[in-house]
């Protein structure tokens, strides 16, 4: 085989393992979760409960849990005795890998790694306020610092 011939062989190989987020991600993602009042004042022991379509998970704050990986929002719903239920809706995004998957393998790999949930990404810090139903993107994550969420409106009532 020719230097060059093994040289491309080398780099289409390494590409191809980049864009495969199955290799790249792991099935879980660490997630910071903190829960504060409506004053802004940290309140801790509150027990959320996570849940996305892999399941459900139960973690008091302040925690840095491991969430399963998924195409699907998370789903937060975090509960103390006195206080008002705090809520959030954690967007999962499309991460790297996805885009990797489709430039460099294929329509297979995207299909596999959006079935396992490892090309999707939640943001990595999150402030749950009790009584607020906050929406959390990646998109506004700044590294070291919390994502406070955007505030929902509240629900209509039917007439």
């Amino acid at each position: 085989m020719s230097v060059r011939l093994y040289s491309c062989s080398i780099i289409f190989a390494a590409a191809g393992l980049t864009g495969c987020a199955s290799i790249t991600n792991d099935t879980t993602t660490p997630v910071r979760f903190e829960t504060f009042n409506s004053a802004g004042v940290e309140v801790k022991d509150v027990e959320c409960t996570l849940e996305n379509d892999y399941g459900q998970q139960i973690i008091k704050t302040p925690v840095t849990a491991n969430v399963r990986r998924s195409s699907k929002d998370l789903q937060v719903t975090c509960v103390r005795p006195g206080e008002t239920d705090g809520r959030g809706v954690v967007v999962s995004r499309a991460n790297a890998g996805m885009a990797g998957n489709i430039l460099f393998g294929g329509g297979i790999g995207a299909i596999i790694d959006h079935n396992k949930g490892t090309a999707y990404t939640y943001p990595q810090w999150i402030q749950v306020v009790m009584g607020k139903l906050l929406t959390f993107d990646r998109k506004a994550d700044v590294d070291g610092k919390p994502n406070k969420g955007t505030e929902l409106p509240a629900p209509v009532a039917a007439k």
